[in-house]
C-alpha cells in the first residue's frame, strides 16, 4: 500500500454503514463506491485481493465545512497545499473554504475565479468554496450560485480584516431577498456590538488575563445576533446557518425558531467542546478566538445540546495565522489575532471527548460527515458508504492514543493550543476519489483532490 495508488477493495471488521457497524468489503471503481459486500452475504462473487485493515474503523471521510485557507493573499498564514495535506492527515476528505481571509475575498464572481486559480492543482482533499456577503454585493450572489458555490458567509461584527466588512441589518434584508428561491444558504458569524460596551470604552483590566478578553465579548453579543438571524430566517424562509456557536444561552432562541418553521441549522467547533476559559493560562494568546471560549459549565451544555440534536454538526473553524500575529511576546489577548489552528485534529479531538459522553461511531459520521455535507449541498454524493457515492473514505484506529507534537502538525503554522495533548484516534489512511492521499505519515506524490461545485 503506497500513497497515490488507486484502491480496488477495502475490508474491515468495523465498517460504518448507516446505523450498522459490520464486517464488510467496499469495492471501488473509477473513484466511486461500486458495491458494499457484507461478510454475511454469501451470494456475492469472489472479490479478489482486498486491502484488509483488520478491526480498524472504515467510515466516510470527514467533511469540514468551516476552514480558512487564506490563499491567495495571505498564504503565509495558510495555503491550499499545507491546509489540504493537514486535512488528509486528519481523515478529512472535503473542506469548504471560507470567503476570507484571502485577498481578494470571495465576494464576487471575478474574485471566486481568482481563488479557483490559486487552488487548482494544490489540493490533497476535495475543496468547495463559500461565497461572501458584504455591504453592496447582493447583485454578485446569483452569479456565484450559478458558478457552484453552496452558500454565503457574512459577519455581523468586524471580521478582523478590512477587506471583508461586516453587514448591517439593512444589508441582510437585501441579501436575503436576493437568495429567496435559490436553495442557497446564508452563514452568519453571529455577534453584534452592544451599545453598553461601546460606552464603557476600553477596559483597564489586565490584557494578559484571558478573563479580560472574555469580558470584552460577553454572551449577549451572540444571543442578540442569533435573535436577529432567526427573525430574518423566519421572514424570508432562506436557509440560515449559525457558524461556531459558543454560547449555550442562544440555543433556546434557535429551538423556538426551528419550532416555528425556520430552516435553520447550527454548528459548534472542537475548541468550544474541548477547551474551557478556566483552564486558559495567562498570556496564552494561541487560545484566542471569536466568539471566545467560554466556561466549563457552558461547554457541558453544548455537549448536552449535541446529544439532543439541538446542535447539528461539529467543525474546526481552522483559522491560522503567523506566529507573530499571536503576540506571544507581550501575551496581550486584546491585540492578538483571534483564530485557532486545529484542522488536522478534529476527528481525534471529537472522539476523545465524545466517547466519554456516550457518543458512538455512528454519531461521528452524522455530526462530522453527513450534516456538514448536507449544509454544503454535497450529501447526494459524499459522506455515506453507499454504491454510487464518491469513494472518499477514512481508515482509523479509535483505540490508539498518541500525543500531538509539533513534528506531526502539517498546518503551515504549527502553533495550536493542542500541542502536548494526548488523544485517542489515529488516522491510518485517507482515500479521496478512490486514491490513497495519505497513509501512515506519507502523502500522495500528486494531489488527488477535486474542486467541488454545486449543480
Amino acid at each position: 500500500m503506497e500513497a497515490g495508488m488507486a484502491v480496488k477493495v477495502l475490508k474491515s471488521q468495523r465498517v460504518v454503514l448507516g446505523q450498522e457497524i459490520c464486517s464488510a468489503s467496499i469495492v471501488l471503481k473509477d473513484g466511486k463506491i461500486q458495491d458494499i459486500v457484507k461478510d454475511s452475504d454469501k451470494n456475492k462473487l469472489h472479490l479478489g485481493q482486498a486491502m484488509d485493515f483488520g478491526d480498524l474503523v472504515i467510515m466516510p471521510g470527514v467533511i469540514d465545512s468551516h476552514v480558512h485557507v487564506n490563499e491567495p493573499g495571505r498564504t503565509d498564514w495558510e495555503g491550499y497545499w499545507t491546509a489540504t495535506r493537514s486535512a488528509a492527515a486528519g481523515g478529512i476528505t472535503t473542506i469548504v473554504d471560507m470567503p476570507l481571509n484571502s485577498i481578494p475575498p470571495t465576494t464576487s464572481l471575478r474574485h471566486l475565479q481568482t481563488k479557483l486559480q490559486a487552488a487548482e492543482g494544490q489540493c490533497f482533499v476535495n475543496t468547495a468554496f463559500w461565497g461572501g456577503v458584504i455591504p453592496g454585493n447582493e447583485q454578485e450572489l446569483r452569479p456565484m450560485i450559478s458558478a457552484g458555490v453552496p452558500g454565503f458567509k457574512c459577519f455581523m461584527i468586524h471580521s478582523g480584516v478590512d477587506e471583508f466588512p461586516h453587514v448591517t441589518e439593512k444589508d441582510l434584508h437585501k441579501a436575503m431577498a436576493e437568495l429567496q428561491g435559490t436553495g442557497s444558504v446564508m452563514l452568519f458569524h453571529a455577534e453584534l456590538e452592544l451599545e453598553d460596551l461601546k460606552q464603557t470604552g476600553k477596559s483597564k483590566a489586565d490584557p494578559c488575563e484571558y478573563s479580560t478578553f472574555l469580558d470584552s465579548r460577553p454572551e449577549n453579543m451572540e444571543v442578540e445576533a442569533v435573535q436577529q438571524v432567526c427573525q430574518l430566517c423566519l421572514r424570508y424562509q432562506v436557509r440560515c446557518h449559525i457558524v461556531h456557536l459558543s454560547s449555550a444561552k442562544a440555543l433556546s432562541i434557535t429551538d423556538a425558531a426551528r419550532k416555528a418553521g425556520a430552516p435553520l441549522t447550527v454548528e459548534t467547533t472542537h475548541h468550544y467542546l474541548n477547551l474551557a476559559a478556566e483552564h486558559i493560562p495567562r498570556s496564552a494568546t494561541h487560545f484566542k478566538c471569536c466568539p471566545p471560549i467560554r466556561s466549563q459549565v457552558n461547554q457541558e451544555k453544548l455537549w448536552h445540546a449535541l446529544k439532543e440534536a439541538r446542535i447539528d454538526m461539529v467543525v474546526s473553524d481552522h483559522s491560522p495565522c503567523t506566529v507573530g500575529m499571536k503576540k506571544l511576546g507581550t501575551g496581550n489577548f486584546l491585540e492578538a489575532w483571534g483564530g485557532i489552528a486545529s484542522l488536522q485534529f478534529g476527528l481525534p479531538l471529537f472522539w476523545t471527548s465524545a466517547k466519554k459522553r456516550g457518543f458512538s461511531l455512528q454519531d461521528i459520521v452524522m455530526l462530522l460527515c453527513q450534516k456538514p455535507a448536507e449544509l454544503s449541498s454535497l450529501a447526494s454524493r459524499k459522506a455515506s458508504l453507499l454504491p454510487g457515492y464518491d469513494a472518499d473514505i477514512v481508515i482509523w484506529d479509535p483505540d490508539k492514543e498518541y500525543e500531538i507534537t509539533e513534528e506531526c502538525v502539517h498546518h503551515k503554522n504549527k502553533l495550536t493550543p493542542y500541542l502536548g495533548c494526548k488523544l485517542h484516534g489515529e488516522v491510518i489512511a485517507t482515500i479521496v476519489a478512490g486514491k490513497i492521499t495519505y497513509i501512515k505519515g506519507q502523502f500522495a506524490p500528486e494531489p488527488p483532490g477535486q474542486l467541488l461545485f454545486v449543480k
